[in-house]
């Protein structure tokens, strides 16, 4: 397909809407995703997606984010990357940006656990729907579904950055190994992709340039806001969970931007946001230097690994027609599924353990498969639901 035909504008729109509803961890946003470019609009291929989402497995920075510049990349080249992530990003900034404001102001949190108690079966149903229809057009044989199946008992049984990689390694080693002699069949580059990559630190930085009217607020401050999470960002491997320990050293021990009880409140905030859990940033700039410093806070924290995956994604582009790569990406796949399906049975067992949730997985699943009911509508309703049932 063409897809310059995609304009910049119903990327932005449909990435807004998804950021909006993006709740419960970003296995849970890449599953909305796949919904929405594979299944109803066609843009890319399961298997394009699933390229994306095993390079930026590797990659630092939020991994649903990489992957949404992923997409936008290869549909649009940077233009595209940048107006897809600006668009899934900004409603967890702005609300993230409100609740900071009224913490400061009340010092008080809002009362959200009966809401996310709905939120997580529903989830686990969207992440499950969103495995199966990715599973039955990629895992085509007994090795592709052996190598899914160790994929997903690993990740059960600890999961990690450093088990994420070696699954990635063993998989794409297996792929090499069974593979290599085989006609696999290959994807066609998008026509969206960059032709100048001497772009991309012009047009990555655009964001920066916007923020450029708040740099007499505190120039000193915000520079060191900047650099501070753009060096911690390359370092935000596997999941921000694990980032955690890291940043709360930096602003609590290192600067004293935060006190304790603010970090773990300003974790406990972004987990009421759809988006990543990174985006407790918008805390920690604004604390410290207001609107220009949550801006250039989360600038920071995203914009080195997202110029990170778009190289990557460009080299990923120039290479996979090779017979070799093509081979090591077919044993990359499914493990990719394989974890996927883990983040299922991590997502179900931290959801209540009682009929309300199984209710609303079962309705969910429904909606979705018989009802072919947009994702985008499944969790805010699940959410209202567990408000009512709890």
């Amino acid at each position: 397909m063409n897809t310059e035909r995609v304009s910049l504008w119903a990327l932005f729109v449909l990435f807004l809407r998804i950021g909006s509803t993006a709740f419960g961890g970003f296995m849970a946003l890449i599953a909305v995703v796949q919904s929405h470019v594979v299944e109803r609009r066609k843009w890319l291929s399961h298997d394009e997606i699933l390229d994306g989402l095993s390079l930026a497995t590797v990659l630092p920075g939020a991994i649903a984010v990489n992957v949404i510049a992923y997409v936008g990349y290869r549909l649009r080249g940077l233009p595209g990357a940048l107006v897809c992530t600006v668009g899934v990003i900004l409603p967890a900034f702005l609300l993230m940006l409100a609740l900071s404001a009224a913490y400061f102001t009340w010092g008080q949190m809002p009362a959200v656990g009966r809401l996310f108690m709905g939120f997580l079966p529903a989830v686990a149903a969207v992440i499950l729907v969103a495995a199966w229809n990715m599973g039955r057009k990629t895992i085509k044989e007994v090795p592709e579904a052996l190598i899914s199946l160790i994929a997903a008992a690993l990740m059960v049984w600890h999961s990690s950055f450093a088990v994420s990689l070696s699954i990635i390694v063993m998989s794409g080693a297996a792929g090499w190994l069974i593979f290599r002699e085989k006609r696999v069949a290959g994807n066609s580059n998008s026509s969206g992709e960059s032709k100048n990559t001497g772009r991309l630190l012009s047009v990555s930085a655009a964001p920066l340039a916007l923020a450029s009217p708040f740099w007499s607020v505190n120039t000193i401050m915000l520079l060191k806001l900047f650099t501070t999470f753009a060096g911690m960002s390359l370092f935000l491997f596997g999941g921000g969970y694990v980032f955690i320990p890291l940043m709360q050293h930096t602003v609590v021990e290192s600067t004293g931007w935060l006190t304790r009880q603010e970090f773990v409140d300003a974790i406990a905030m972004s987990q009421i946001t759809p988006g990543p859990i990174v985006v407790s940033t918008v805390f920690i700039g604004y604390k410290v230097a207001g609107l220009p410093g949550a801006l250039v806070a989360t600038i920071g924290i995203f914009l080195p690994p997202g110029i990170l995956m778009l190289i990557g994604t460009h080299v990923m582009n120039r290479i996979k027609q090779s017979v070799l790569i093509k081979a090591v990406l077919r044993g990359i796949r499914p493990a990719i599924i394989g974890m996927i399906i883990s983040a299922v049975i991590a997502v179900g067992m931290t959801a209540q353990q009682n009929w309300v949730s199984l209710l609303i997985f079962a309705a969910a699943l429904l909606a979705q498969l018989k009802f072919k009911v947009d994702v985008v509508w499944v969790i805010p309703i699940a959410g209202l639901a567990g408000l009512l049932m709890y």
